[in-house]
Order: C-alpha cells, then structure tokens, then sequence
C-alpha cells in the first residue's frame, strides 16, 4: 500500500532502501524479514514521505499510512 501511494515500483524501493527486489516482494507476501531489513524498508519509505501510523491513530482505530504533505 505506502509502496504503490509513492508510485513506486518493486524495483524502485529495493534500491532506495538498498535491498534486493526479491526482498520487497517476499515482504509484500508476508513472508519473515530480518528486522535490520524491514527498518530499511521502512526508512526508505519514511524519506519517500510516508507516515506510518498505529493502532488508534486512525481515524478507524486501525493501523495504516498516509502521505506527508508537501508545501
């Protein structure tokens, strides 16, 4: 989901979070990660200008994503 906001393709994260394009889609299977990877991961995303937002931070009350505003 934060990977298609950023109109991102699979090869386009892995290389800005510097891992393979194997990794991301393992990732987006679901599939275990090593944390370190998935901090990565995360980071990338975090600089890309996604928010990540947790449990009760939605309106919802669910976890989610949503994108920085830009100026």
């Amino acid at each position: 989901m934060a990977r298609t906001a950023l109109d991102l393709g699979v090869r386009d994260l892995a290389e800005l979070a510097g891992v393979s394009p194997d990794t991301i889609a393992r990732l987006e299977r679901g599939e275990g990660l090593r944390e370190k990877t998935v901090a990565a991961i995360r980071a990338a995303l975090e600089s890309a200008g996604i928010i990540f937002l947790a449990e009760g931070e939605a309106l919802d009350g669910g976890p989610g994503v949503r994108l920085v505003r830009r100026q």
